[in-house]
Order: structure tokens, then C-alpha cells, then sequence
């Protein structure tokens, strides 16, 4: 009997529940010989309780036998911001111009959601929120707090 060896992992970003089988998918794990109709079901059925689209990180790992396993990680934090902002996206110049405006209270927030992400696990809600604010002053998104 042959032992089953990790191929590959692959990295994808998808709308939550809204996975087809389809180019993009298919491209990334047609070679690796991944069941992409089994695939796109499971997501969705895992992703169903996000509104539909939510851009979805995804770390797919496949094996020698064609299985596979994967996780699913929370939105980008850009996502987030841009949401919470409500903007398009970040500023051409960052430090000169403002493209939004975010409270303090949605970067809390923001950092709780993040928070439940294995590999963030580790980092405390202050240390995360700065993190945000961080990624806040790189799209040049102002952070204001009303105390």
C-alpha cells in the first residue's frame, strides 16, 4: 500500500458561498487532480453563514491519493477597513491624502473577528489593533477616537 504524501498547497481567494467550478478554480487545482465540484461544495457548505461574495482566503492542501483538506481564514484586514470606511479602495497617497475615515470602536471589532484565525490566535486584541491601524495608515484610512 502506498503512502499517501502531501503534493502541494495551494493558496485561493473566494466569495463565500459562491464557489463554481470554473476557470479560475480549475486552473489552480486541475493539475494537483482535485475533485474541484467536491471542493466548491464543501467551501460553500462551510461558508455559508458569511454574506454572499466575502472574499474568503484559502489554504487547500492536496495529496498523492486526489484528497484534499482545507481551511478557511477570515477576510483580508484591507477588506475590512475599506467596508468600514466605506470606500472603494485606499489612497493614492498615503500620509497626504485621506480616502476615509474608520473609529477606533470598528478596529475592536475588526481585531475580535481576526482574532479566531489559527495563526493570530496568539496575538492579543491591543496588539491586533494595532496591527489595523497599521494597515489603516497604509491606505490612508484616518483612525479617529471621540474621547
Amino acid at each position: 500500500m502506498s503512502k499517501v504524501v502531501k503534493v502541494r498547497d495551494v493558496r485561493l481567494l473566494l466569495g463565500a458561498g459562491s464557489a463554481k467550478p470554473g476557470p479560475t478554480i480549475g486552473q489552480a487545482l486541475g493539475p494537483l487532480g482535485v475533485n474541484m465540484a467536491d471542493f466548491c461544495k464543501q467551501f460553500n457548505e462551510k461558508t455559508k453563514t458569511f454574506d454572499k461574495d466575502v472574499p474568503i482566503p484559502v489554504l487547500l492542501s492536496a495529496y498523492s491519493n486526489r484528497s484534499f483538506t482545507f481551511i478557511t481564514k477570515t477576510p483580508h484586514t484591507s477588506w475590512f477597513v475599506k467596508k468600514c470606511a466605506a470606500i472603494e479602495k485606499g489612497s493614492k497617497r498615503p500620509g497626504h491624502d485621506i480616502a476615509g475615515k474608520i473609529h477606533v470602536k470598528q478596529i475592536y471589532e475588526i481585531a475580535k473577528v481576526k482574532q479566531s484565525d489559527e495563526h493570530l490566535k496568539r496575538f492579543d486584541l491591543l496588539t491586533l489593533s494595532r496591527r489595523i491601524m497599521g494597515t489603516c495608515k497604509s491606505m490612508g484610512v484616518e483612525v479617529i477616537d471621540d474621547r
